[in-house]
């Protein structure tokens, strides 16, 4: 739609309009030239993205791309935003998870940037009985803090309550969350916990701590177990209703049970997915509410994790880019409060170099960027409102497919929530085993040669429940069977690349071979020859004219030479002597693992 200035003046006036139609045809004639035969009503679909949950992003989005009103922030759908202010009166609350009693590190996090706390709480992360301890000379009507205490649940919350009374905080000072989440136990543990303790601290809140909540609904077990965005957001909403029920229940009215429940997503790098799940979620979550009677009660308080699937251990520094995003789009999302987490957190505890850098993250974001003075700014964008109602659909529809199976619990212990997840990160593991999901620093631009980032160890999560995945695990087993390799014989695996003709017919795939068997922590090599080289196998590099000129003859003098298996680097052809294809969309966890096993790397 074009807006008219106050004086009618219409800047494209002068400008002939142009249609649909015609941007296709455009399209197509462009993509011709680049060797794709397309007409141009599919020119489009050749652009298009698929995405997770049947989604599809498109690569043009106009004002005939309707999507349903999104309203106005702090007003019901709530999809701009649970308060009509936003973020703006200071930006969002700078959360900062702490597992373990690190010397000063709560002071120093509070000191420089932190807003409020993330406690968890448990015999193998801070002692219940430590409490006191790890929150020694934090003012509690000041920093709120957020409990994470699994099956002590109780025992903490009573802890934290005392020190508040002890400390002379006001119950009605008192900020935070008490972090009851029976049913995000179950799904991280497998262990049922009873519910009784956890409404007993709700109805307390309720009636006595304005300021504090007693449940959160974790979504981070869904997603660190391979769902999608949709499948997060069916599963809190399935959660939080089975919340409502058993708040309900116990007496209190939904506008109570609504104030007691905190939401937690995962933040990726996809900035524009995660921008739209978090509205997304804000809008099916006042729908509940709508349908349970307490419409204004609908606005979902949520916080935002950034991914800890997306970190990778190799290159750790790489992640520092990839929670800067994450928290750019929790921001832009309208996240309550973002927590960062360290860029060696795959690599087990944080030090103070990476705490600051997360901290320094959402200030340099709020202060600097100044993301938090608009309130929902990607609001209005065609793209966004789409994506957002399209992922709204789908996650409703995973709710309500957990519904039909009984509810959140019986879909965790009949096992139908962790088979839909573990199916949809089948599919997501083949694309990154075939690099249509690059990782950099894992799958994209390894650095054989990196110094390896050392950490203390982080304490172990509780097994049993959901698995936790990352991105980086496929590609991080090969790297250590390398490593392996290296430590026992002084070498690594390694190929030699056999260039056929001038650097302009092979450098393209030359960068491209390489990128890939290092991937898989084998060295690559093109000085001298194969003889030299000290490899067992090798791979032909050059272009499609050279190969068909040159390929078979340079494979048998390589056979001949002493090589034991010859890749080609190019699609499948039939070249004598040529044992092995790899290219663009090949599994390259396949070909690397293989040859791994070959080389007795194991």
């Amino acid at each position: 739609m074009t807006v008219l200035p106050h004086d009618g003046l219409s800047l494209a006036a002068e400008f002939s309009s142009t249609t649909h139609e015609q941007w296709q045809r455009l399209v197509e004639g462009v993509l011709r030239k680049a060797g794709k035969e397309v007409s141009a009503a599919t020119a489009e679909d050749a652009l298009s993205t698929a995405l997770e949950d049947g989604l599809t992003t498109r690569p043009l989005y106009t004002a005939h791309d309707d999507a349903p009103d999104p309203g106005f922030p702090g007003f019901a759908p709530f999809v701009r935003g649970g308060r009509p202010e936003g973020n703006t009166a200071g930006g969002w609350d700078v959360r900062q998870r702490h597992a373990t009693l690190v010397g000063d590190a709560v002071l120093a996090d509070l000191e420089n940037g932190v807003s409020s706390l993330w406690l968890t709480v448990g015999p193998d992360a801070i002692p219940v009985s430590s409490l006191a301890q790890a929150l020694d000379g934090v003012y509690l009507d000041l920093a709120p803090v957020v409990l994470d205490a699994g099956q002590e649940v109780e025992p903490a919350a009573r802890e934290l309550l005392r020190l508040c009374a002890e400390r002379g905080v006001a119950r009605e000072a008192a900020r935070g969350n008490l972090g009851g989440d029976p049913l995000g136990h179950e799904a991280r543990t497998g262990k049922e916990l009873d519910f009784a303790p956890v409404v007993a601290l709700a109805r307390l809140c309720a009636e006595e701590y304005p300021g504090l909540r007693a449940l959160t609904v974790d979504a981070l077990p869904y997603h660190e177990a391979g769902g999608s965005a949709a499948q997060e957001l069916g599963a809190s909403l399935a959660t939080g209703v089975a919340y409502l029920r058993e708040l309900t229940e116990a007496g209190l009215s939904v506008e109570q049970a609504c104030a007691q429940l905190e939401f937690r997503y995962a933040a990726t790098a996809d900035q524009f997915l995660t921008i739209a799940k978090l509205r997304a979620a804000r809008r099916l979550w006042a729908r509940v509410a709508e349908v349970c009677g307490a419409p204004a009660a609908g606005a979902q308080v949520q916080h935002a994790v950034t991914s800890p699937v997306m970190m990778s251990r190799r290159d750790p520094w790489v992640n520092m880019l990839r929670t800067t995003v994450a928290t750019l789009a929790a921001g832009v999302g309208g996240a309550d409060s973002v927590t960062v987490l360290p860029f060696d957190h795959a690599l087990g505890l944080p030090d103070a170099f990476a705490r600051r850098i997360a901290r320094n993250t959402s200030t340099i974001l709020v202060e600097e960027s100044h993301l938090a003075r608009v309130i929902d700014p990607a609001g209005g964008s065609w793209y966004v409102e789409r994506l957002t109602d399209e992922l709204a659909h789908a996650g409703w529809e995973f709710f309500q497919w957990i519904e039909g199976l009984g509810g959140q619990a019986a879909a965790l212990r009949a096992g139908s929530v962790g088979e839909a997840l573990a199916a949809t990160w089948a599919a997501r593991s083949a694309r990154l085993a075939k690099r249509r999901e690059p990782v950099t620093g894992v799958s994209e631009f390894p650095n054989l040669a990196e110094r390896p980032v050392e950490r203390q160890p982080a304490p172990e999560p509780p097994p049993g429940g959901l698995p936790r995945v990352r991105r980086d695990e496929a590609y991080e087993a090969l790297r250590a069977r390398s490593d392996a390799h290296l430590a026992a014989t002084g070498t690594r695996p390694r190929v030699y690349l056999a260039t056929i003709g001038p650097a302009a017919a092979h450098s393209a795939r030359t960068a491209f071979v390489s990128n890939l068997f290092q991937a898989g922590g084998i060295e690559t090599v093109t000085a001298g020859t194969f003889e030299e080289s000290g490899a067992t196998e090798v791979c032909l590099c050059s272009s499609d004219t050279l190969y068909e000129e040159r390929a078979a003859t340079v494979a048998a003098e390589l056979k001949a030479a002493g090589a034991s298996h010859v890749f080609l680097a190019g699609r499948p052809g039939q070249y004598t002597d040529v044992d092995a294809y790899v290219f663009a969309g090949c599994d390259a966890v396949a070909v690397l693992s293989a040859t791994l096993d070959r080389m007795g790397a194991s």
